[in-house]
């Protein structure tokens, strides 16, 4: 098969991981805090690939990495996982899946940017058009939030996300041309769980009030967004570029919304729906400039 295509179909197989994991973190984090249920899913997703390395002999790989590497795969791991999913979490809970997504959804316009700035890839005038539609999207949302009268700390938080997340698929980019992509995506989740530790004196006796309902909504969070889905994305940019990998994985805003509206019953408004409209165009545009 051609890469091109396998790392679109790639890709486009990790924002469908994504978006299950949207939904099973929104409907298992009611009554927990966001920063708890991060927690226990990077846990579990650590514990996940610790089995994986045992059974294939990958922690050898690990032991032979450079310090660099591995200090350059903690920053992406905690940019990714803990500082991101920190801000995206909290605007999840605080604005809803239909209304966090096509704001957070914006990480590829940012993840180009630094792309062309740091790693020297092409910009033509197709991404740029594509990239001022997705900014009209967050414009068109941010309509919607203040016609709602949502918190604007969680519409400040959906923008920091992908900021975050951005600067996480640079590193990644970057690490992908020097390490494999299993080891690749174990070690940055193992480094998020060790980072993420640092929160977990305050949130211990939360996370010991976890029902078994709310722990296997977490798992499986865990292993369809954390172990599949950034397998699946690592994967993807180690084929084609995060220039490319990045915005075709963003189309996970029309599944998740969709899901959401089906299953959480959210309902949507007109200017949601145009923003998610125009940052699939936008997305669709980048990633076939």
């Amino acid at each position: 098969m051609d890469t091109l295509i396998l790392g679109v179909l790639a890709a486009l197989a990790s924002a469908f991981s994504w978006a299950a994991s949207t939904i099973l973190i929104k409907a298992g984090m009611r009554d927990k805090s966001p920063v708890a249920a991060n927690i226990f899913r990077l846990y579990a997703v650590s514990v996940m690939f610790t089995a994986i390395f045992l059974a294939n002999g990958t922690f050898s790989k690990v032991a032979e990495l450079s310090p660099k590497l591995l200090a350059v795969a903690f920053v992406s791991g905690a940019f990714g996982f803990v500082i991101g999913d920190y801000f995206y979490l909290n605007a999840l809970k605080m604005m809803g899946v239909s209304r966090t997504v096509p704001i957070t959804s914006t990480y590829p316009l940012w993840a180009i940017l630094w792309a062309f700035l740091f790693l020297g890839r092409e910009v033509s005038a197709q991404i740029i058009v594509g990239a001022a539609l997705v900014v009209s999207a967050i414009v068109v949302v941010r309509k919607a939030e203040e016609e709602e009268r949502i918190n604007p700390k969680g519409f400040l938080f959906a923008i920091l996300a992908p900021i975050s997340w951005s600067f996480a698929i640079l590193t990644m980019d970057w690490l992908t041309g020097y390490v494999d992509v299993l080891t690749l995506a174990g070690i940055r989740m193992m480094f998020a769980a060790l980072a993420v530790s640092l929160f977990l004196p305050r949130y211990a006796g939360e996370l010991r009030r976890i029902t078994l309902r709310e722990a296997l909504l977490l798992t499986g969070a865990a292993a369809t967004g954390l172990l599949l889905g950034q397998y699946l994305f690592v994967y993807s940019i180690n084929l084609v570029g995060s220039q490319i990998s990045a915005p075709v994985s963003a189309i996970n805003p029309i599944i998740a919304s969709t899901l959401a509206i089906l299953i959480l019953k959210e309902p949507p408004n007109r200017k949601i729906l145009e923003g998610l409209i125009l940052a699939v165009l936008g997305v669709i545009l980048i990633s076939t400039g």
